[in-house]
């Protein structure tokens, strides 16, 4: 199927939830260090997760769902980074305020109505991630705006909230997880359903990501940042592709569940067509066929070679594995041949789906996780296998046939899973959150919580946002990003570089050396932007210099700018003796000022020095003669005017002065 699209024509609508780590000391709730990172543990906890009842007295179908999962739940702990609290075994201590006023900035920044009170709230998670079962996350501002092409991008609401785990491993009924992550402090961005293409997803995603950059108060680096991206089309739902690293997968992910949705909905009308207009009118039989594959070709259909594929992969009896002896469980879907082939993402089938189901709620994760009618396998007797398999379900023309394998109480599981995937699509689109890939497909992570799994948390006071807090943080905002990159473009510096600029940082330091020093805005620009950034990429330490030692070198360069010519000298000694002033460096460097008549060193070189061949204005003949000079006069005299004597010197060889007239200089010490 094509799956070029019209989004407007479908009807399609987006908008994001973006988590950005913050810069905080400790984490959210207890007083354990933030941004420790730890590949090794000192002791390990094992937990099962069960659903509890909301506020209302109903269960959320997501924590149901993970329930049917039996997860058995390992976390890694390390003694740097984790305490009873994150275990759920004591108390949460008050909020980190520190985190507030990050979150407050962030809300400032984007036009947000301030609460008057934070309010903790729980938001039930039981796929792990978090060992009470529940993320604490509190709304800090609402009502929000943001200038996106010319045009509104609304913004619900931003939340400060605790980050989960870091996952290691999930095999079969076992999923590890790390929590050095655990608890770290984040805010979560949501914006409106605003945004009609994929490529607006991805400029909003890059936006929103300069804003929480500019405050300076936020982590950098892979994994500080990620964002949900809520996705639907006319007709159909939203469902929200979780955990996008990168905004450049934007794109393809957007686009991917758009012609997923479109052809969900095309399903749907051909089930309706068929008389499969509701739930219950999908029908399934399933059958142990274990013994028609005793002898199969497909080797993974084999008891004993599941039983040496279980000992290879170091699958345990009811910890990764399930429980019950082997099974190959047939499955007829009746009336519904032609279905497992029907195209949903682009280069997937609908059988794509039932795959990712079983994957993650049976836990029957082997490739292939199963085998289908429509798509059997070639090897030797495929199609008498086949033929005996449908005979012994009593499969007739319109029905379709689904294999799974694995322990036996898993191959059940599946089976129902198979029933209500295609009961979901008797109604088109189900709401779920999706797991991304690079290359723009997604796969089932789960079903999409509701509001059932929010509540109070009872544990943590509320804290009054005053006006005095509020204004002490305003006065300290710098400005917003799209009033820097209007200012920095008036001044002429490449789009790229100001973004740059700003993801990085490097915008605070441009905007003080301008405002303190004096120094040329675009110019400050293309130094930060561009040069120091070339710098950072060959090894020099510049992020260990200080902004005070920064304002030392443009106020040494404002009075003598022939020192621009030897900044990679003064930088690079900067980052390593960094307690040291910038004019000693200078000084150490030999970069004084040079004696009166420099001009006539440069004359002793154009008299001594030869080159091979010289003309009277041959560019090369100047080339050479600076590359002899330079090396002893750069940042002490000004290129333009050691070039420009060259070559006069050069047009005018006769007037060159008597010898005896040269000036020695002093080398740089390097």
């Amino acid at each position: 199927m094509d799956s070029r699209l019209d989004y407007a024509e479908v009807g399609l609508i987006a908008g994001l939830e973006v988590h950005q780590q913050l810069l905080t000391d400790r984490k959210l709730f207890c007083h354990c260090p933030a941004g420790v990172y730890t590949r090794s543990h000192d002791g390990t906890v094992l937990r099962h997760m069960r659903p509890t009842l909301s506020e209302l007295g109903v269960y959320d179908g997501t924590a149901l769902m993970e329930f049917k999962t039996k997860k058995n739940i390992v976390y890694l702990l390390h003694e740097s980074n984790v305490c009873t609290y994150e275990m759920d075994d004591t108390p949460p201590f008050l909020v980190n305020q520190q985190a507030v006023d990050i979150a407050i900035e962030q809300c400032l920044m984007l036009g947000c109505d301030i609460v008057d009170e934070v309010h903790i709230a729980r938001k039930q998670y039981l796929d792990g991630s978090i060992p009470t079962g529940f993320q604490r996350t509190a709304i800090v501002g609402v009502n929000g705006k943001l200038p996106l092409r010319g045009r509104t991008l609304s913004i619900l609401q931003v939340s400060v909230e605790e980050d989960s785990c870091r996952e290691v491993q999930d095999k079969g009924h076992l999923i590890v997880w790390r929590t050095d992550r655990l608890g770290m402090p984040l805010i979560e961005t949501v914006t409106g359903p605003d945004l009609r293409t994929p490529e607006e997803v991805e400029e909003a995603i890059l936006l929103v990501g300069r804003v929480c950059r500019t405050t300076g108060h936020v982590r950098v680096g892979m994994g500080a940042s990620r964002q949900d991206v809520n996705v639907s089309v006319r007709g159909g739902r939203r469902v929200e592709i979780k955990g996008v690293p990168q905004a450049w997968w934007a794109r393809r992910l957007v686009h991917g569940e758009a012609v997923r949705q479109v052809n969900l909905l095309r399903l749907r009308d051909e089930l309706r067509r068929r008389g499969f207009a509701r739930r219950e009118d999908i029908v399934i039989e399933q059958a142990d066929v274990t013994y028609l594959f005793e002898s199969s070709q497909l080797p993974y259909l084999r008891a004993e070679e599941w039983a040496r594929f279980v000992e290879h992969d170091g699958r345990r009896p009811t910890f990764e594995q399930g429980h019950g002896a082997f099974c190959v469980r047939a499955v007829k879907l009746v009336g519904l041949a032609g279905t497992l082939n029907w195209p949903t993402q682009p280069d997937h089938s609908f059988a794509h789906e039932l795959a990712g189901r079983v994957r993650v709620i049976a836990c029957l994760d082997q490739q292939p996780i199963l085998l289908h009618s429509e798509k059997w396998p070639d090897y030797v007797d495929s199609q008498r296998e086949l033929r005996k398999l449908k005979k012994r379900l009593g499969c007739g023309p319109q029905d379709a046939l689904v294999i799974v394998w694995g322990a036996i109480d898993d191959t059940v599981t599946a089976a129902e899973e198979l029933r209500l995937r295609y009961a979901d699509a008797t109604d088109g689109v189900p709401n779920e959150t999706r797991q991304p890939f690079p290359d723009g497909t997604t796969d089932f992570e789960r079903i999409l919580p509701g509001p059932d799994r929010m509540y109070p948390d009872t544990d943590s006071p509320p804290v009054a946002m005053t006006r005095e807090r509020v204004e002490r943080l305003r006065v300290a905002l710098p400005p917003p990003p799209w009033v820097r990159e209007e200012r920095y473009g008036a001044a002429g510096v490449r789009r790229e570089t100001i973004y740059y600029l700003i993801r990085r940082g490097a915008a605070r330091l441009v905007d003080r050396v301008v405002e303190r020093d004096g120094a040329d805005l675009g110019h400050a620009c293309r130094f930060f932007g561009e040069q120091i950034r070339g710098a950072r990429r060959a090894g020099v330490a510049v992020d260990a210099i200080t902004p005070e030692r920064w304002d030392e070198l443009f106020a040494l360069l404002r009075e003598r700018p022939a020192l621009w010519e030897a900044w990679p000298l003064l930088v690079k000694q900067m980052s390593v003796a960094t307690g040291k002033a910038v004019a000693q460096i200078s000084r150490e460097l030999g970069l004084n000022e040079p004696t009166a008549g420099w001009e006539g060193f440069v004359d002793e070189a154009l008299r001594t020095a030869r080159p091979d061949r010289v003309s009277g204005d041959d560019d090369g003949a100047a080339r050479f003669y600076m590359g002899q000079v330079m090396p002893r006069l750069r940042g002490r005299v000004k290129g333009s005017a050691v070039a420009g004597l060259v070559r006069d010197r050069l047009r005018q060889r006769l007037a060159l002065p008597a010898a005896g007239a040269a000036v020695t200089i002093e080398p740089h010490h390097q």
